[in-house]
């Protein structure tokens, strides 16, 4: 498979073909907070320069986002972190020496609200160096949620699109210390369909997002 071609799992749409069946846990789903569901509402134009600041089970992680490096990404990240969306987000691929995914959330519904609430790419004006944050994508304008953070330099990312929207300034030893044992292992199709439970059940070491705010704003 090319590299690319392991890059188009991220799609959120994937999760057609990569569905399992539900467990026979049938607790209802906690209601997520009605925000979101409602993506229209994602809208705010971000700041010129912004400070998203993650509490993870590791440690805490402060990422500056500069919106000239990628509008489109920049504004997306920011509505999504302000408005909560990361919160209990679990670090579900984490591959050493190459990055740390997240941003497929632990509420189904809410991955069904934003599965196809994509934007268009920006131009990459930066690398994709150690300890830079970009969208995962799947192909030509379909980034969604998911992001990953560059655990190395990863330049050769570059020509394929991947724009970097900021990076980590604060606990890349942090990063550092994701559990990568699960590896690919998650299926993002039952993580769509499942959320956390999913998760809990078959990869309870996954490292996860406490909560994630935005630490500068206007």
């Amino acid at each position: 498979m090319t590299f690319f071609g392991r890059f188009a799992a991220i799609l959120l749409t994937a999760c057609v073909a990569a569905c399992g069946g539900a467990g026979s846990d049938t607790t209802p789903e906690t209601p997520p907070p009605a925000i979101l569901l409602n993506p229209a509402a994602f809208n705010e134009t971000a700041p010129a320069t912004y400070v998203a600041r993650f509490n993870t089970s590791q440690g805490l992680v402060r990422i500056e986002v500069t919106r000239a490096w990628a509008p489109l990404g920049a504004d997306r990240f920011f509505n999504l972190v302000r408005n909560g969306y990361y919160n209990e987000v679990r670090f579900f691929r984490v591959i050493s020496g190459f990055v740390a995914q997240f941003g497929l959330h632990g509420s189904p519904s809410v991955n069904t609200a934003w599965r196809d609430q994509r934007i268009n790419d920006d131009p990459v004006m930066q690398s994709n160096l150690r300890g830079t944050l970009t969208f995962a994508t799947g192909g030509p304008n379909t980034r969604t949620t998911q992001l990953f953070i560059n655990l190395v330099d990863n330049a050769r990312l570059d020509n394929q699109g991947f724009a970097p929207i900021g990076r980590v300034i604060t606990g890349m030893d942090v990063v550092d210390l994701f559990n990568a044992e699960y590896g690919e292992r998650p299926n993002q199709g039952r993580i769509q369909s499942e959320g956390n439970r999913y998760l809990n059940d078959n990869f309870p070491r996954l490292d996860f997002v406490l909560d994630a705010t935005i630490e500068t704003a206007p």
